[in-house]
């Protein structure tokens, strides 16, 4: 186990490399110049100039991109271009909100999508199959940036339940928190439960069908050993395989969501360094989240383990 996971995160530096000359390529090729846009483009030439040679942008594109990399294998993000503080403190400033959100959201969809699959594959072909299904089809199709702005219109502006946006961290107002994250972890747990129901009532209906199941009930077990014990476990495996494909889509849907929310995660702070052509900061969250995706994806694996002790990787 220990030589598989030493060999997978082997195998994520190359991921991380091309992902990181990714962002830098497609960073040069957006109009724009981020000196001209820090300094406005009222500024002297001169000083316009300098700034772009104190900050290295005036080097050919390679030599930039090879710089920038020695940093990094040196646990060096760089600095801001709008301001002095270093890449990856502000990372780390940030961070807490959108791991909350994450988890949060994660939390949601995993209630929601889990009673909905079982009880829509137990009872096959009923309104309560039907409802799972026009649920799962329906948080597929819907944007989650549409659904934040119905959700604000509706519980904000209407009910005045929920307040529209702003964070207050756990540790200050634990239920002011998770008031405020309400709605932002419900927009990303809609998609992700519709994908996560659809997929553990076809699992678990695979499974229900299997011989050993079969054996269970003709040995006289309760009918819900039957189906948690011997169905759901054995059916979590795909299940979980989306749910390891999905926490990817769940840091991409963190930057809409940080944006539609005004909240201070990872994702606006993309945002934002993109309008400001703020390239250090750029290639240090978009970095970041794809490590972020390669230890999900790690996690997936040895969770396999758990849930059908039959695999092993050699």
């Amino acid at each position: 186990m220990t030589r598989q996971v030493v060999r997978r995160l082997l195998a994520a530096v190359p991921v991380m490399l091309l992902v990181s000359l990714g962002v830098f390529t497609l960073l040069h090729l957006i109009p724009g110049d981020p000196v001209v846009t820090l300094l406005g483009e009222r500024a002297a030439p001169e000083v316009v100039e300098q700034l772009r040679a104190d900050l290295g942008l005036d080097r050919p594109l390679p030599e930039q991109y090879l710089t920038w990399l020695a940093r990094l294998l040196r646990g060096d993000l760089g600095r801001s271009i709008r301001s002095p503080q270093p890449v990856r403190e502000a990372i780390w400033q940030r961070l807490p909100v959108t791991l909350h959100l994450a988890i949060q959201a994660t939390f949601l969809s995993l209630l929601l999508a889990l009673p909905l699959g079982v009880l829509a594959a137990v009872y096959q072909d009923s309104i309560a199959d039907r409802l799972t299904t026009l649920y799962a089809s329906i948080g597929v199709a819907v944007p989650t940036f549409w659904l934040g702005v119905m959700f604000i219109l509706l519980f904000s502006l209407r009910l005045h339940w929920l307040p529209p946006s702003g964070y207050t961290s756990l540790a200050a107002d634990p239920l002011e928190s998770l008031k405020q994250m309400l709605m932002p972890a419900f927009s990303l747990a809609f998609v992700l439960s519709a994908e996560v129901a659809r997929m553990t009532r076809a699992s678990l209906l695979e499974v229900l069908n299997q011989d050993y199941i079969r054996t269970a009930r003709a040995k006289g077990l309760p009918e819900r050993a039957v189906l948690l014990r011997h169905g759901l476990k054995n059916a979590m495996i795909p299940v979980v395989t989306v749910i390891g494909l999905q926490l990817g889509r769940l840091f991409g849907g963190a930057v809409v969501v940080e944006t539609v929310f005004a909240l201070p995660g990872l994702g606006r702070l993309l945002v934002d360094s993109i309008f400001a052509r703020d390239f250090p900061v750029v290639q240090g969250v978009v970095l970041f989240m794809a490590l972020m995706v390669v230890i999900s994806n790690l996690f997936v694996d040895l969770l396999y383990v758990y849930l059908d002790p039959r695999i092993r990787y050699g």
